[in-house]
């Protein structure tokens, strides 16, 4: 993506002006400390790492009113006006100076891309005021270290959950390999595009305000159960209780409290067969599940029967580390950088489309 020449230049001052009032001299200690940088989406987040230790992790949501979704450009906009200041609150809430930051990591994507240029054009700025190496972080691996470093877990298969993916995954010989994921939309998005259709507030987001509605719900509304082998698919679901609230709403067959009840039950149900039959194939005892929607209660709920009945252990974490943080892009610098990886300032492009599968995991056994 192309911004012009002008806003670069104007923004580049921004940052400078910023990064060197944050450049005093302190003591240096020698613990490996990364500062992390996300904002694939709709989050902004900054967060500092000291061997596994989180020092700070402030973050900021773009949000719009009921009945509409977020676009790129308007979000890269949001994450411009206040990223400088979420920086800043991050080295102060972690006590730090530019001096102790040993690796600058960022978001390389998957993702939105105007939200994915403005945090690395930031990333890139610090990283060569600072003197410091860079890391462009793969988004969804950032989210199995967190959940990792938060939960213990030390092998599990992984439900990676949120807005933009949906994959069951685990690692063997040195990658996270992709086991199953949904093949048009992720659970996430069929979410989201819901609670626009019955005007749900966005505050603080869908996702949250159709779970405590679906604590509501009495009656289930049977929807189109889409499994293919190791896949899911989400876009027919979708178009199905789209239509069916239209009908349904306006002759009072059914409130929306059932209709978030129905429709996370049977995408839920969907997860929990996908992610079983991938701890079978593993001869897994751990399930992990991240992201935006791994932090549902209900997800967490049903999952946790599946685990007790073949008695594995479920990991999962609150909304502070599932939803997109800067933390987790720094933890997962942290593995990077320990284990030798730098990003060169002639490579730290962003792209939309990156895969978790691409990238060699070389801090693992």
């Amino acid at each position: 993506m192309n911004f012009p020449i002008n806003f670069i230049q104007a923004f580049s001052k921004a940052i400078l002006a910023v990064v060197m009032v944050l450049q005093p001299a302190s003591v240096r200690s020698n613990m490996t400390v990364v500062i992390g940088f996300e904002g694939s989406a709709n989050k902004i987040g900054v967060g500092i790492i000291r061997d596994g230790e989180v020092l700070s992790n402030p973050r900021r949501t773009y949000i719009t009113p009921p009945g509409q979704g977020f676009l790129p450009g308007e979000t890269a906009k949001h994450h411009r006006s206040v990223i400088l200041t979420v920086l800043q609150e991050a080295l102060d809430e972690a006590g730090l100076k530019a001096e102790d930051i040993d690796c600058v990591a960022y978001t390389k994507g998957p993702g939105m891309g105007a939200p994915l240029v403005t945090v690395a054009i930031v990333a890139r700025t610090v990283a060569q005021l600072w003197g410091k190496p860079l890391l462009g972080v793969n988004h969804c691996i950032g989210h199995i270290e967190m959940g990792r470093l938060i939960t213990n877990a030390q092998n599990p298969t992984v439900l990676y959950v949120s807005g933009g993916n949906t994959q069951v995954i685990a690692y063997s010989e040195r990658r996270y390999r992709i086991f199953g994921e949904t093949i048009d939309i992720a659970v996430g998005n069929c979410l989201d595009r819901f609670a626009r259709v019955i005007k749900i507030s966005n505050d603080p987001s869908p996702g949250y305000n159709i779970e405590q509605m679906a604590k509501k719900g009495t009656k289930y509304i049977e929807l189109p159960y889409t499994v293919k082998g190791m896949d899911v698919s989400f876009s027919g679901i979708l178009s199905y209780i789209e239509d069916a609230a239209h009908k349904m709403l306006s002759t009072s067959q059914c409130t929306p409290e059932d209709l978030c009840f129905s429709l996370q039950e049977t995408v839920f149900a969907m997860l929990v067969e996908i992610t079983e039959r991938a701890m079978a194939h593993c001869g897994s005892q751990e399930v992990l599940i991240v992201g935006g929607v791994g932090c549902n209660l209900r997800l967490q709920e049903m999952m946790g029967v599946m685990c007790k009945e073949r008695g594995a252990r479920l990991f999962a974490t609150d909304e502070s580390f599932c939803i997109d943080n800067g933390a987790m892009i720094a933890q997962a610098g942290w593995e990077m950088f320990c284990s030798g990886h730098v990003t060169e300032l002639s490579d730290s492009w962003i792209t939309q489309r990156y895969r978790t599968d691409e990238v060699e995991v070389t801090w693992r056994d």
